[in-house]
């Protein structure tokens, strides 16, 4: 009898513990979820358009749910690296940075398609709308303001197309600086800071000027767009992979229920966007490549 008592009870306590498994919830561990979001524009508006995903996000993963804007993009990367925020919107170079020191403890998970459709963006460059300067080759010894050091539109393709064209920032152009933003980028230009300034531009529709106009900082017509780069995979919505399974199945079910379940939260959080696309590492392979031979240029500079 004793033998068919634990022959009874051994599945018995399988089931317990295949239940108990099942039932362990991520929230034990994960008690706060952060998103992180780069300093494309002013804190004030970022976080404002982030509001509705923050509401959403909390019903649907019934778990406090925080949306921050980070002082640079660095400080974004090194908030996810030091396990101080679960999910970020990373530019393309600043989702390479964050691969370089978190390795594939990061990854991609969504893209914008925008409102005309595509998965990528430009790097346009701005003047006023009065400069004469009308192409590239008048801005041999003018000014040029670059956003940020790990902004792709606004750094590393511009510098790096730039190169390929025979035009070297550091020789080409009399001046560049960081202005901080693509938005104080427009403003440098308009208060004659730079003569010109390079930053993120979708279509003539949906672009960082068009979006300052909008929000009434600038009047229309302020600026113009005298250089184009080739286009550039759009910014990527990035997870920690070290986080439970659980937690990230569901972060992921929420975000691709998000654009039908509440319309608004996703339009203001993506400024307009018609949906979003699946991504994964090899969409940004071609951006890391530059990453790369830009860190060897520097590095060559220095030796």
């Amino acid at each position: 009898m004793l033998k068919r008592r634990t022959a009874l009870m051994l599945p018995s306590l399988a089931f317990m513990a295949s239940k108990a498994e099942a039932q362990a919830d991520w929230r034990q561990q994960v008690t706060e979820i952060r998103f992180g979001m780069i300093s494309v524009e002013n804190e004030r508006d970022a976080i404002a358009r982030l509001q509705g995903l923050q509401s959403y996000m909390t019903r649907e993963l019934r778990s406090p749910f925080r949306v921050f804007r980070g002082s640079d993009y660095a400080a974004v990367v090194e908030a996810m690296r030091a396990g101080h925020s679960e999910l970020a919107y990373l530019g393309p170079a600043s989702y390479g940075l964050a691969r370089r020191v978190m390795g594939e403890r990061v990854a991609p998970i969504f893209r914008y398609i925008d409102n005309e459709g595509m998965e990528g963006y430009y790097s346009a460059m701005i003047v006023k709308a009065d400069s004469p300067i009308r192409r590239l080759e008048d801005m041999r010894g003018k000014t040029l303001g670059f956003s940020d050091p790990n902004s792709t539109s606004g750094f590393q393709v511009p510098g790096w197309f730039l190169r390929r064209q025979g035009m070297d920032p550091t020789t080409y152009f009399s001046r560049t600086g960081f202005t901080g933003s693509h938005e104080q980028g427009v403003m440098a230009v308009i208060n004659g800071t730079f003569d010109a300034a390079v930053l993120a531009y979708s279509n003539e529709r949906r672009n960082t000027f068009q979006r300052m106009v909008e929000k009434g900082m600038i009047p229309e017509g302020a600026v113009r767009v005298i250089w184009k780069s080739p286009l550039i995979p759009n910014s990527p919505i990035v997870l920690r992979m070290d986080l439970p399974e659980g937690f990230r199945r569901d972060v992921i079910a929420a975000l691709t229920a998000l654009p039908d379940r509440d319309p608004q939260a996703f339009r203001d959080m993506s400024s307009g966007a018609r949906g979003m696309a699946p991504a994964k590492h090899e969409d940004y392979l071609d951006i890391v490549a530059i990453l790369e031979e830009n860190a060897a240029r520097r590095r060559e500079r220095r030796s």
